[in-house]
């Protein structure tokens, strides 16, 4: 056994790591792995633990969804009482509709769960060097220790070809580890067996969120009959050390090598791959387990050298885009003294990107459910906002990303998740509120949850909003977009897409002047004072539904087009639907009017930007197509000022990006980059009063930690120097003074074109397109105000001629 990349560094030059000087005392430090459905928080040291998770361990059962409508339908829910709210509305009773509204509101979509611990204890030992190094090219964990007599080193990695979590131990003297595996949840007991160990999990059916505060049973957990949320863990080991086991753990004594392997299995698993019922529910605990050990089992009998070579070629086929902004990428960045203490913003920005790419990579492959709120690491039986899927702004945030990166295994789980979503919300509409389609709300969870949450209380200002699916379908057209697979728009984007359409056409009610209008309609989840003086977030026609309704209807009608649909009797519905829509208004004060009123918001300073998402990450509200409303989107943004959180920093950097504001969104990165040295395990009020920053392991805290600042930077980064909206490619179209030099490459651009480019003293000096298409691919790049056409051949590579889009150049060169 060799830990050849750890003992080798020149293996691994041009690798970008970061190194921590001790070990993890608390989860916020520790390092994350994963492969989309294992996850694990390494904290290192002497007495290494893995917080291990599961992306399939979550409360609930799958008839949830369904369960639950029934029984708001049966609480007076439903098209009639709808008529009621919109009429409420229509005569300005606002706290009526409210009333009504209420009843449209189920239960709470589920928790996100933790699997367990892992625990590997080396008899004295302690830390040696960088207690840990971190590679996010090769997405190992390397660590090295003193031992009596010698030195221990230890690489830990998350396999997805293996599905294992892989722990490889060479030491030059003999030492002597105790492994054990724990759970807090309920458990049907630890079996050791020989070669091994497996540790049976049971879920809570049922789990209440955090902030519904105390209760008496918040996780409730099933009893004999109905849903077994049973899941498992297993461990095995390879040793030439000698092994003693008890009921509750394995030591192994005298041995200089050691590997351990983990794997898991649940039954939510086999639910989320499209078994059928009859499989997923009376499958037995004993299969269960064997599934995990039998995986465990499988890696254990290859070779570790082999296992880690099959692991790295994994992780580097899944993208090419690499960011060296300010020139500095390849090297071993100490993450106290060069990122959350360092001075030098181009290298924390190349850093950053970096990592949200690795966590993407990470936290979302092909096969598991998608991101959730913490990606895949979560230790809390009640986790912040039950670390569901929250659909009006951070779940799309989560894959902002995966287009511009080229990860299409990274983003194959959110379009499942809609598809999950638009089957479930396809009752919900017809049901509900007795519309054609499908609809999603604010919260969603692995079951597909497509009802409004908030149990009959909650603020209508997040509970009470339809267009959460309306939003997913901008991110699943993003995927078809940047890659140009029209069998992918064929077969999966252009059926969820026609049943959201369906849905909004709808939804859509006429006004008094025959323009279409939602109602009832919130700004996600900002409120206006109404009438009687006090708050309201329940309105007519928000600018955000507007904006998602139209960019939808106008994808729609591309996609028909696209792909030569005879389907003439929906395209006239929404053309008719989009000549009759409401225009998004202007203030008197010139910013875009965030409902249809020009009325005084509670918060001015809100952390959302809904009504300017038609600026970013749509392209409905743009410079050239409508330059009134964008100059009221930039009002807007001024008036909201810097960042309040994590994911307000990203959509903040994002939109100051896409209008050409290089300089705010580098002061923007900076505010977001710095570290955060309250308590990270207090939740801060979502105010932006408190702001987050960087946790010592650089996730991103509102506080507390939610991954979507962090999966979006990269896209936000990227922005600023390779843009493809409105069917032009621009260079460097956000190059703050900072960033005066440095390169990007394997960076997507709509229409299947991947770019790379470089710069230096502010200037371009290098640009290449390659088109990984099957056909030629004609596009117009735009830099400084210079415009050239070029055509670019099937699966080849054309270099930009960066003379022609100088000062100088030409203004068109083919």
């Amino acid at each position: 056994m060799s830990l050849s990349a750890a003992e080798n560094p020149s293996s691994a030059a041009e690798n970008l790591r970061l190194s921590w000087g001790a070990p993890a005392t608390r989860w916020e430090e520790a390092a994350p792995l994963g492969n989309g459905r294992i996850g694990a928080m390494a904290f290192g040291g002497a007495d290494a633990r893995y917080a291990l998770n599961d992306s399939t361990l979550w409360s609930g059962t799958p008839d949830g969804p369904a369960l639950a409508l029934r029984d708001v339908l049966a609480a007076g829910a439903g098209p009639a009482r709808l008529a009621e709210v919109r009429a409420a509305l229509d005569t300005g009773d606002v706290r009526r509709a409210e009333e009504l509204l209420m009843a449209f509101e189920g239960p709470y979509s589920q928790e996100y769960l933790p699997l367990g611990d892992l625990h590997v204890r080396i008899s004295d030992a302690e830390s040696s060097g960088p207690a840990r190094i971190l590679d996010l090219d090769d997405a190992v964990l390397l660590e090295t220790l003193r031992i009596p007599g010698g030195t221990l080193r230890r690489r830990s990695w998350v396999s997805a070809p293996a599905q294992a979590l892989v722990i490889e131990i060479d030491a030059d003297a003999e030492f002597t580890a105790l492994l054990s595996l724990t759970t807090p949840l309920h458990t049907d007991g630890l079996i050791v067996r020989g070669g091994g160990m497996t540790l049976g999990v049971v879920a809570p059916i049922d789990g209440a969120p955090l902030h519904e505060g105390p209760l008496q049973a918040p996780l409730r957990y099933a009893d004999d009959e109905g849903y077994d949320a049973f899941a498992a863990a297993s461990v095995a080991w390879r040793t030439d050390g000698r092994v003693e086991t008890t009921a509750e753990d394995v030591a192994i004594h005298g041995a200089r090598r050691l590997l351990i392997f983990l794997s898991s299995s649940s039954r939510a698993a086999s639910w989320w791959a499209g078994a059928d019922e009859e499989e997923w529910r009376n499958v037995s605990r004993e299969t269960i387990r064997t599934r995990a050990e039998e995986q465990a089992d499988a890696a254990a009998r290859r070779e570790a050298s082999a296992l880690f070579d099959e692991h790295v070629a994994d992780r580097r086929a899944l993208s090419r885009a690499r960011f060296a902004i300010g020139g500095r990428r390849a090297g071993t960045w100490d993450v106290e003294r060069d990122l959350l203490r360092g001075d030098d913003l181009a290298l924390k920005t190349t850093v950053i990107a970096e990592f949200g790419a690795y966590l993407l990579t990470s936290c979302s492959r092909a096969g598991s459910p998608a991101a959730n709120l913490q990606g895949i690491w979560n230790a809390e039986l009640r986790p912040a906002w039950s670390s569901n899927y929250t659909i009006n702004i951070n779940t799309e945030m989560n894959y902002w990303a995966a287009p511009v990166l080229g990860l299409d295994d990274a983003f194959e789980p959110l379009l499942a998740l809609v598809e999950k979503l638009a089957e479930n919300g396809a009752d919900v509409a017809r049901e509900l509120y007795g519309a054609r389609g499908w609809v999603a709300h604010h919260n969603s969870d692995v079951w597909g949850w497509a009802l409004p949450v908030g149990d009959g209380h909650g603020a209508p200002s997040w509970a009470i909003w339809m267009m959460g699916g309306v939003w997913l379908t901008h991110n699943l057209w993003d995927a078809y977009e940047f890659g140009g697979d029209r069998e992918l728009l064929r077969t999966r984007v252009w059926p969820v897409l026609r049943g959201a359409v369906e849905f909004c056409l709808d939804w859509l009610v006429p006004d008094a002047e025959g323009r279409l209008r939602t109602s009832p309609s919130t700004s996600p989840e900002n409120s206006f004072v109404a009438a009687d003086g006090e708050g309201t977030a329940i309105g007519l026609t928000s600018a955000s539904d507007l904006l998602l309704v139209q960019g939808l209807f106008e994808r729609a009608l591309q996609t028909i087009d696209v792909l030569g649909l005879e389907d003439s009797t929906l395209a006239g519905e929404i053309t008719s639907a989009l000549d009759r829509l409401a225009p998004v208004g202007i203030r008197a004060d010139g910013r875009i009017s965030e409902w249809s009123a020009d009325v005084v918001e509670v918060e001015p300073l809100h952390r959302h930007l809904t009504p300017v998402l038609g600026m970013y990450p749509l392209e409905v509200t743009t410079r050239e197509r409508t330059p009134e409303l964008f100059d009221a989107g930039i009002r807007l943004l001024d008036a909201r000022g810097p960042g309040a959180m994590g994911w307000s920093w990203a959509w903040k950097i994002a939109l100051r990006a896409r209008i050409g504001d290089g300089e705010t969104a580098a002061s923007l990165l900076d505010e977001a980059l710095t570290p955060f040295d309250g308590d990270a395990t207090r939740h801060g009020p979502v105010d932006g009063s408190e702001w987050g920053g960087l946790l010592p392991n650089l996730f991103s805290t509102h506080p507390p930690f939610q991954i979507d600042a962090n999966l979006g930077f990269p896209a936000a980064i990227a922005e600023m120097f390779v843009q493809s909206h409105g069917g032009v490619v621009r260079l460097l179209p956000a190059l703050p003074v900072d960033f005066a030099s440095g390169s990007v490459h394997g960076i997507g651009v709509r229409t299947g074109l991947v770019t790379d480019i470089s710069w230096a003293d502010g200037h371009l000096t290098e640009a290449l397109l390659h088109n990984r298409l099957a056909e030629d691919r004609t596009v117009d790049v735009d830099h400084d105000g210079r415009r050239v056409t070029l055509t670019v051949p099937a699966g080849g590579t054309v270099a930009v001629p960066v003379d022609a889009l100088s000062l100088s150049g030409a203004s068109d060169a083919r």
